[in-house]
């Protein structure tokens, strides 16, 4: 049995090994960095790094690297060996503190938005403290942060860190008007990550997949998810094998794994970890999508992380768990016993109210992806509007304060089974809603639109700035209060009332939530393009400049990478299908219809009439001439849109014009998939694909 305290963290330079092996003074100023975010002083970096080094070597390392997190949605690094020329022609193995502090890799080639043009290479990573370095495949991983040459943000990782320091800042001005002092105020995050297994044979054999990942062809199998017997259902073994393996490999980089199960499709799965500070959780989660990806390598499947690889069934998402907390360990979004004097749970969940209401539209594209737009809106998703669920006692609360009414705490009532050797348990005094896209659940919001392949960076960024903000406005007021008490009351009061529409307890799937949603004035944003519209507003980029995490040039590059990144995305997709229809699936079909053609021939050659292989024919030639049409339109819709020289006109171009034309082609395809015999179809079904993992 596999010996988990001893496993964790093994490969992980942190606390515990810094403790051991760094001098204590020294270990002193690193973990005040750490813990305070205060800047960290060269001489210390210097012994910081000769540690690291010795401990990396020990570990089977022979290079280090900046890692980083660019525009591109995946991480980044590029290795660097420990070796430095010796007497004699030998080497020694050497690190500095200013080898750890600042990296240079060429930043040429990395989405920018217009801030930096090619010829303009260079670019720094900086080490972040405040995410453990680790050893895996031979290199040890530094945690950095990357700017350009000319100090512009060019990662998702620095946006982040700004967003915790302005929220660390606005809670402690309101901390401190209860008389508390806690050094820091930190947002933790849990992200639980779904995800797809797949036999790699039958992968192999999907260009659609390979390319893409999604399926960009599919005809809905005789079995889906229709008797929801795969949610929570016995592990098989080959993927049981697969999730202990993953799991050890998480436990090894310090990455709290914790619960896994089969998820509501037929070869999808979660796994959800512990919570940890929201900028070691987004490095956490990073890490997580390559190490599930390098597992399931080792044990004969392909891990899918697109948001909906498969047609017809759920597909993945990663719910994002926020919290904020003091350094002093207390959760400021726990309600506590006596809900109804808790004033200081109030004033934050209230921040957190009223950020959601007038910011919106930044949740909303903080998640919106080309693959995320297949997903929302679902009957597995949270839709396109933003709303926010409190649950019956906290919207009570808020209620009788806005009217004036008396309120009376509500006490959850027991539960019984009915089986005496069954305990008594007492029920929650709210319940649960998945179909909201932001829900309180306890002490936390669980933000649920994510993508599975998101960095929960940009969405974290987008809470963490949007609450600080209102705090600050918050704080503005209250600091100048005689009656500090009656202040904050009267300000939860109008503040709710300003801002109650956010608020909905209901049926987030019901047609009539998207009229009344719309009577309220709120968003409804169904596509990435008409999402990512709404980055450069006025009120956005006051907002981020105002907190210091972006500078209107920045916000405004940010927006034209996603932009080009969608574009880029359909664009792709549209040139696969059309491949795979011209070179696979037409001939496939036309193959079939000879087939027949020749089947017929020999039938009436006999004296005998062929009624169902006519019609079947007539069919399979009439879908043949369907789709041959449906692709050369979307072949045209491809260059018409490549013309636009505005990436906002072609980015909604791609979603009008290019994305309708590739459902049309499919659809057709789809239909002679259905009935064409498997040994002709060029590629493995759905069948094959979900049900035999």
């Amino acid at each position: 049995m596999t010996k988990v305290p001893k496993l964790f963290g093994s490969m992980v330079f942190n606390e515990q090994v810094m403790h051991e092996r760094l001098p204590k003074e020294i270990f002193k100023a690193l973990q005040t960095t750490i813990k305070t975010g205060k800047s960290i002083a060269s001489d210390v970096a210097d012994v910081v790094a000769g540690a690291m080094k010795d401990w990396a070597i020990e570990k089977g390392a022979t290079h280090y690297t900046h890692w980083f997190q660019p525009m591109t949605g995946v991480t980044a690094e590029k290795h660097d060996s420990f070796i430095q020329p010796a007497e004699g022609g030998t080497v020694i193995m050497k690190f500095s503190g200013k080898q750890l502090i600042k990296g240079e890799p060429d930043a040429s080639s990395f989405p920018s938005g217009g801030l930096r043009s090619t010829f303009e290479a260079r670019g720094y990573t900086a080490w972040d403290p405040t995410s453990y370095a680790f050893v895996k495949d031979s290199v040890l991983y530094i945690p950095t942060a990357f700017i350009s040459y000319s100090g512009q943000v060019l990662d998702k990782k620095t946006p982040l860190l700004r967003s915790m320091d302005a929220l660390s800042r606005a809670s402690l001005r309101i901390l401190k008007l209860f008389g508390k002092t806690p050094d820091r105020v930190t947002p933790s995050v849990g992200p639980e990550q779904e995800y797809f297994l797949i036999p790699k044979e039958l992968y192999k054999k999907r260009p659609d997949l390979i390319i893409t990942g999604r399926t960009l062809f599919g005809a809905k199998p005789p079995k889906g998810q229709e008797l929801d017997d795969h949610y929570f259902g016995a592990l098989k073994k080959q993927v049981l094998r697969y999730m202990e393996d993953l799991d050890s490999e998480l436990w090894k980089l310090g990455i709290f794994a914790k619960t896994r199960h089969n998820e509501v499709a037929p070869a999808q799965h979660e796994l959800a970890p512990i919570y940890a500070t929201v900028n070691i959780a987004t490095d956490h989660n990073q890490l997580t999508m390559a190490v599930m990806k390098d597992v399931a390598q080792k044990h004969d499947l392909v891990c899918l992380l697109h948001e909906k690889p498969f047609a017809g069934v759920n597909g993945s998402g990663k719910h994002n768990n926020w919290s904020i907390s003091t350094s002093d360990g207390e959760n400021l979004l726990e309600p506590g016993k006596d809900l109804k004097n808790n004033l200081q749970f109030m004033l934050f969940l209230t921040a957190v109210i009223k950020a959601v209401d007038e910011h919106q539209d930044l949740l909303r594209l903080s998640v919106a992806s080309a693959g995320n737009d297949h997903r929302l809106g679902a009957n597995e998703a949270p839709p396109a509007i933003i709303s926010m669920f409190l649950g019956d006692e906290i919207t009570d609360l808020f209620e009788t304060l806005a009217s004036g009414k008396e309120y009376s705490n509500r006490v959850g009532t027991k539960l019984s089974t009915g089986v005496e050797s069954v305990p008594v348990i007492f029920e929650d005094t709210t319940d649960r809603n998945r179909t909201s896209p932001f829900a309180f659940t306890g002490n936390k919001f669980e933000f649920r639109s994510l993508g599975s392949a998101l960095n929960v960076a940009c969405p974290n960024i987008m809470i963490n700035t949007a609450v600080a903000d209102a705090l600050n406005g918050f704080a503005d007021v209250l600091e100048k209060a005689r009656d500090f008490k009656s202040a904050a009351f009267e300000l939860i009061r109008n503040e709710y009332i300003a801002h109650k529409r956010i608020v909905f307890n209901g049926d987030n799937y019901a047609e009539e939530w998207t009229t009344e949603a719309k009577n309220r004035g709120l968003l409804n944003l169904k596509s990435t393009p008409e999402a990512l519209s709404y980055y450069d507003k006025t009120k956005n980029v006051e907002l981020f400049e105002r907190l210091k995490i972006y500078t209107a040039e920045e916000v405004r590059a940010r927006k034209d990478i996603l932009l080009e990144n969608y574009c880029k995305v359909i664009n792709i997709e549209a040139n696969a299908m059309c491949e795979i229809t011209g070179r696979m699936i037409l001939p496939a079909a036309i193959k079939f219809s000879a087939e027949l053609s020749e089947n017929i021939v020999n039938i009436k050659a006999l004296g005998l009439d062929a009624p169902v292989q006519s019609e079947l024919l007539a069919t399979v030639s009439d879908l043949i001439s369907k789709a041959y049409a449906a692709e050369k339109k979307l072949a045209e819709s491809v260059e018409a849109v490549k013309k636009n020289t505005d990436l906002q006109a072609a980015a909604d171009a791609y979603y009008n014009k290019v994305f309708a034309a590739m459902q049309e082609l499919r659809e057709h395809c789809d239909k002679l998939e259905a009935i064409m015999p498997k040994q002709l179809w060029p590629f493995p079904t759905y069948t094959d694909l979900l049900l035999y993992v």
